[in-house]
């Protein structure tokens, strides 16, 4: 696996596999998003495949599909719920954890700044400076 974290809370990361559910665990996540759609993957990686691990290693899972463009209020407010939610860090997974990544940022760009959110991504290996103008539009509020 390939865990990037972009806070204590909150770390991402490409494509999990079922497989990896007792490592998640044991690295000390408490829930688990997954922002890939079912469409982009095979069944045996599918939401509910791992859901099933996920929750038979004792953590939460929450489903919230991120169309690449998509990234609306709807789920904005689906992930910053999860986030809020969790009784411990969350792992959220993509393709490649860049989406994850951006929807952390767009959720968090109001409390830790433009710059605060745009060093996170940087540190854990995403450049997303284009996304700057967004950033400071969620950040205005």
């Amino acid at each position: 696996m390939d865990i990037r974290p972009l806070s204590p809370a909150y770390a991402v990361s490409p494509q999990i596999d079922p497989a990896d559910a007792d490592e998640i665990a044991a690295a000390g996540f408490t829930t688990v998003i997954c922002n890939r759609p079912d469409g982009e993957i095979p069944p045996q990686l599918h939401a509910e495949a791992m859901r099933a691990a996920i929750e038979a290693a004792g953590l939460t899972f929450v489903v919230n599909p991120v169309v690449p463009g998509g990234m609306g209020p709807d789920t904005l407010n689906a992930q910053a719920e999860a986030m809020t939610a969790a009784t411990g860090p969350v792992l959220a997974y993509c393709a490649s954890g860049n989406r994850s990544a951006i929807v952390w940022s767009l959720i968090k760009a109001p409390e830790i700044g433009v710059d605060g959110v745009l060093s996170a991504t940087r540190a854990a290996g995403y450049d997303h400076s284009p996304f700057r103008p967004q950033f400071e539009a969620m950040a205005k509020g």
